[in-house]
């Protein structure tokens, strides 16, 4: 099995210093290893060229964000598997294995993450993946060890194989040929959600995505744009609702939709509670770009499988704020 580690750059540089060296060091065995450069204007390629030589370049002509970055880059990359790797995350010993052994047994597994960890706090999950992603009946989503900002301590409670809702962009290993099928990532989305919405069409073409907890790998977190940044409140708020239009069950779909605004206002409400005005207007402005490109995403959805039992019929919301549930495990 051919697998191609693909980490985006952009004026990475400094996060290339740091992390290309674990990848090189506990891949290069199983894996080609690439950094897809987003037009960047620092000295990052020169750097790679330098030390590491047997890294092969892919040059973007433009920066185009998430999705465009790795659609433009894997047009040109041949691998059976592609791994999409955040250039601030740190890799272990062994990591590529387990990943390898899941692929070959599993013919129906399209996408895969290991453990995600904190690199800041080795001890705890983190933010971005955690132990495997879902959303809830109203496309909210959280993770094992993650649910809204409360994060799990690892003790080893994760450390099995299982099948989740959706894996996290920051390590996300996808079949080159599904990857294709489905078109890539969605280049409308700019950032944030975007491997949600992948995750999902693979749902629903009847493929399986697994967590693999023997593999474990260190995230940064937050580089690209940070918790307390507006605009991220934006993005997410705007892409979880095209998130929905394009790929909940017709039977659900009105119920989803019209709940998901109900509560994204309460969410404005208890920012502003909170004396954090700017958010809610960054909700308001987010539900503006939505009615503006509803019918553009209701375009999007395809032929939807039958296979929906991964579309988990519960509340994160209610159990969260609630009902005070914070772990995982406890979740009804």
């Amino acid at each position: 099995m051919k697998i191609a580690i693909v980490i985006l750059n952009w004026n990475g540089k400094k996060l290339l210093e740091q992390f290309l060296p674990s990848v090189v060091n506990f891949s290069s065995n199983e894996a080609d290893i690439y950094v897809a450069d987003n037009a960047s204007s620092d000295t990052s390629i020169s750097f790679i060229k330098e030390f590491y030589p047997s890294v092969k370049i892919v040059k973007n002509k433009v920066n185009g964000g998430y999705a465009k970055g790795y659609n433009d880059a894997l047009k040109e990359i041949k691998a059976d598997v592609y791994c999409l790797l955040n250039s601030d995350v740190e890799v272990t010993k062994n990591w590529l294995k387990p990943i390898i052994e899941v692929f070959n047994r599993d013919e129906n597994t399209a996408i895969i993450q290991p453990k995600m960890l904190d690199f800041k706090d080795k001890s705890k999950f983190e933010y971005a993946g955690a132990a495997g992603g879902y959303v809830d009946l109203f496309g909210y989503p959280y993770c094992r060890g993650r649910v809204f900002n409360h994060l799990e301590n690892d003790e080893n409670q994760f450390n099995d194989e299982t099948d989740i809702f959706w894996a996290s962009g920051a390590c996300l290993f996808i079949r080159s040929k599904v990857y294709h099928q489905l078109g890539g990532l969605d280049e409308d989305y700019f950032a944030h959600q975007e491997e949600i919405d992948l995750c999902w069409r693979t749902h629903n073409i009847g493929y399986n995505i697994k967590y693999v907890g023997s593999s474990s790998v260190y995230h940064v977190g937050g580089a690209t744009l940070q918790e307390t940044n507006p605009q991220k409140t934006f993005l997410n708020f705007r892409n979880s609702l095209l998130n929905i239009v394009k790929n909940v069950p017709k039977k659900w779909f009105l119920f989803v939709v019209f709940s998901r605004l109900i509560l994204d206002g309460i969410a404005g409400i208890k920012f502003m509670l909170e004396l954090r005005p700017i958010h809610t207007w960054a909700i308001v402005k987010a539900h503006f770009s939505f009615y503006k490109n509803f019918f553009k995403f209701l375009g999007k959805r395809k032929k939807l499988s039958k296979k929906q039992d991964y579309y988990i019929h519960t509340s994160i919301v209610w159990q969260y704020f609630v009902l005070g549930i914070k772990k995982f495990k406890n979740l009804k």
